[in-house]
């Protein structure tokens, strides 16, 4: 695996992934929602913030279907599992959760086996997901009953290190990990909350933050989802989707400030679920449809970051994905089947977007 050197606000970090080349300036998916309290907010303000297939050609119809691998299958899930949330670990190891139980299982990309790493607990569900090589901890959000919380679960034993409630919360869903703090989305309130985290161990400190989303960002109506996906781009500035509004926005971690993402050619973002950057490609889950993956290229210019939609990506095999995970030139995408009649007796796969595609992905990831 290739390494870059990234500048993340003003730091050298060491990134694993292809070797990318850009000026400067870096991005990573959920559904579902909570409330909380334990250890106070601290207001951002003041603080030093620090803070981590199959395609279609534009020209042809929008929506193909996928010529996946033969190497390349869906992995099953448990009966009634309801996953959500998928994020990548090392040597092509993958983890999802479960809206119906809060269970975390452990799976292997290369083989296909899967291991419970975390049992239900009553009342539990989890969404957004992302693992942090220093710590060796999947950070995820979710809730207990109506409580908004975050865990902290070493990969290697299952053992929950930290549990933390998140005041004010309603619907936690998409986990973001830098080297300086842990972002998550609340879908149905207009902010961030961002977990300090130790630059050098991933350690948390015990601080949390919350960030209100300001700007272009369009106000959450009650009971509708807002901030989904969540990404990064190389200077730290945050990506995120709107559920509702649809729509690419950037915002800055120090204030807030968000703004809109011009999206040239294409059918429009006008929805979405999880993010999944990889060089200047941006995924959108279920950006404009409920069973493909919209690919952007990102660039940069005088105004500002912008978009050109590329592809759509889909198969005969999805079945309304909500996130995804891009690894070994491959991006395996969650089928939740939100709305499925009997979701406790459905199944439920991982379908992979696959290698044969890179032949298109590539030319969007120089």
């Amino acid at each position: 695996m290739n390494t870059r050197r990234l500048t993340y606000l003003g730091r050298v970090r060491i990134a694993a992934g292809a070797a990318v080349i850009g000026t400067a300036l870096l991005a990573s998916p959920a559904l579902a929602g909570e409330s909380s309290a334990a250890t106070p907010a601290v207001s951002p303000a003041g603080s030093a913030l620090s803070p981590q297939l199959n395609s279609v050609q534009p020209d042809q119809a929008r929506l193909g279907t996928a010529s996946s691998s033969t190497s390349l299958k869906p992995i099953s899930l448990p009966t009634g599992f309801r996953p959500e949330g998928i994020t990548s670990g090392a040597a092509r190891a993958f983890y999802v959760g479960s809206l119906a139980d809060g269970r975390i299982l452990a799976g292997s990309f290369k083989t296909g086996t899967t291991r419970q790493l975390t049992a239900g607990v009553t009342g539990r569900s989890v969404r957004g997901m992302e693992w942090d090589k220093r710590s060796n901890l999947l950070w995820v959000a979710g809730q207990d009953g109506s409580q908004g919380i975050v865990l902290a679960v070493d990969v290697t034993t299952g053992a929950v290190k930290h549990r933390i409630e998140i005041p004010g919360a309603k619907f936690l869903n998409d986990v973001l990990v830098e080297p300086h703090g842990v972002w998550v989305t609340d879908s149905q309130v207009d902010r961030l909350l961002r977990l300090d985290l130790s630059p050098k161990t991933g350690a948390w400190t015990g601080r949390q933050d919350l960030v209100p989303l300001k700007g272009e960002w369009p106000a959450t109506v009650a009971g509708k989802n807002g901030a989904n996906g969540i990404s990064n781009l190389w200077d730290g500035t945050i990506l995120l989707n709107n559920s509702t509004a649809g729509g690419i926005y950037t915002v800055s971690p120090y204030t807030g400030q968000a703004r809109n993402i011009l999206v040239k050619r294409g059918p429009g973002i006008t929805g979405g679920d999880g993010l999944e950057r990889k060089g200047h490609t941006l995924f959108v889950v279920r950006g404009n449809s409920q069973n493909a993956v919209e690919a952007l290229k990102l660039h940069h210019n005088s105004k500002g970051w912008r978009a050109t939609w590329k592809k759509t990506l889909t198969s005969p095999q999805l079945d309304v994905p909500s996130t995804g995970a891009f690894v070994n030139h491959t991006l395996w995408t969650v089928n939740a089947r939100f709305g499925v009649a009997n979701p406790e007796s459905a199944s439920y796969q991982i379908v992979p977007l696959g290698k044969k595609t890179m032949r298109g992905i590539e030319t969007l990831l120089k």
